[in-house]
């Protein structure tokens, strides 16, 4: 056979999947048809955080004053910022093909579909290989309304010839919430719409209401239970009219609802790779699919959503496909972050989950105003919360509204990781002055 694996797909779980097991020194090969790296390296995680970052600056700026620095005239330079991350985004794909050379992988420009168990077809080629994983990721999703031709999604809201002086934002999860932050914080008036009556589904209850409100503090403006009726073009931008018949006129309108695996062309049904509802590929333990010797991973399988989950999905197919098969991916325990303003961040089991597991539970909470604002004069306030099982002591939920939630949270996830209890945090040495000290003080429950 020409390939002992053959990966379709050249995201984060691909690739790691690719050089993995290249390195144990098995014929491996990747077809990729857009930029390397995938969703996250060009229209997800990384130019996201660093638009998050230029969104940041406005507010530093005005905080600059209560410590004695006078006023700073700034304006956006919207074409500048497209160009530096098209340059920093450029240089990692650049990366991700030298990975992948520098394995041995061999890269193939193309889109590739199944022709049967052990064929896969590029184009007007086809290669025999032993083992196929697919890893091809999500696509963004439209709900079918009047003027759906008119908005835009994740996919093209980094490279707008315009900066969007006035924008909507459909949608209440991580997503949306993200770009209602970061283009509130660059200058737009920004409408973010969501059908239900909290953003943030899944997500701690006091994490969602706490993060609403210091979103709306910073300028988003959140409507919950409202949602889209139809859009139209007009001479000044777009005419939304809503549910409820009432209007706004905006530059974009992003949808930002769901996202879909992305399987067109893969020929799934006619190979027999079964999927779910919602599409997504079915697969066991191991991530083999309903055919012996296909394998799928990452977003296009639905478990998790998040870069590090197919990092470690990818890990551990190669160890099942050519190691020992002792490797096994958790999913409980896993951190992430939501680059809001201001950030949020979580790892383990919201209340209710935990209520629901456990039973008996701790509430561990604090509200403040973080040390760098008592001089800024600006109302943003952090949040901690602690979740605990009575039984045991031990912590089982963690959540963080505030500046670097995900830096603090993923140090407090390896605690929770190896089980750590409340008494051990309590015997922990605090960090002073820092908002992560407050996690280690934490002694008297509200509520359990």
């Amino acid at each position: 056979m020409d390939f002992d694996l053959f990966v379709i797909g050249a995201g984060s779980g691909g690739v790691r999947a690719a050089r993995m097991a290249a390195a144990k020194g098995v014929k491996v090969a990747v077809v990729e048809d857009a930029p390397l790296g995938g969703t996250c390296v060009n229209l997800g995680c990384i130019p996201k955080k660093l638009y998050s970052y230029a969104s940041s600056f406005p507010a530093h700026f005005s905080s600059s004053e209560g410590y004695g620095w006078s006023h700073v005239e700034s304006s956006l330079d919207w074409e500048l910022l497209k160009k530096n991350r098209a340059i920093e985004i450029k240089r990692l794909n650049g990366v991700y093909a030298n990975l992948l050379k520098n394995s041995g992988v061999v890269l193939i420009e193309g889109r590739g579909s199944l022709v049967d168990k052990n064929t896969v077809k590029v184009g007007d080629k086809t290669y025999t290989v032993k083992n196929i994983l697919i890893a091809t990721g999500g696509w963004p999703s439209v709900p079918d309304i009047s003027g759906k031709e008119l908005v835009i999604t994740s996919n093209e809201i980094f490279d707008l010839p315009v900066f969007p002086k006035r924008l909507l934002v459909v949608g209440g999860g991580y997503i949306a919430s993200e770009f209602a932050s970061i283009f509130n914080g660059l200058g737009a008036k920004v409408i973010q719409l969501y059908r239900s009556e909290k953003i943030l589904r899944g997500f701690d209850e006091d994490l969602r209401d706490f993060l609403s409100q210091e979103m709306i503090k910073h300028g988003v403006d959140i409507r919950v239970n409202s949602d889209v009726a139809k859009i139209e073009k007009t001479a000044n931008g777009l005419l939304v009219t809503l549910k409820d018949g009432q209007t706004e006129e905006v530059d974009q309108v992003l949808y930002a609802t769901g996202r879909v695996p992305n399987t067109k062309g893969l020929n799934l049904d006619a190979v027999g790779v079964k999927t779910n509802k919602k599409g997504q590929i079915e697969v066991d333990k191991n991530y083999t699919t309903s055919v012996e010797s296909i394998y799928a991973l990452g977003d296009v399988v639905g478990h998790l959503e998040l870069t590090p989950v197919a990092l470690g999905e990818a890990m551990t197919v190669v160890d099942y496909l050519f190691g020992d098969k002792k490797r096994q991916m958790s999913y409980d325990n896993i951190p992430t972050a939501i680059f809001t303003t201001p950030n949020a961040a979580t790892v383990g089991l919201t209340e209710e989950q935990a209520r629901e597991q456990y039973g008996e539970v701790l509430i561990f909470k604090s509200e403040f105003k973080a040390l760098k604002h008592t001089l800024t004069g600006k109302t943003e306030r952090t949040l901690m919360k602690m979740i605990v099982d009575k039984a045991s002591d031990k912590v089982v939920g963690i959540h963080m509204v505030g500046d670097d939630a995900g830096e603090i949270i993923q140090g407090f996830a390896v605690a929770l990781k190896a089980g750590a209890t409340k008494a051990i945090f309590d015997n922990t040495i605090g960090i002073h002055p820092t908002a992560a000290e407050e996690f280690v003080t934490m002694r008297t429950p509200v509520e359990g």
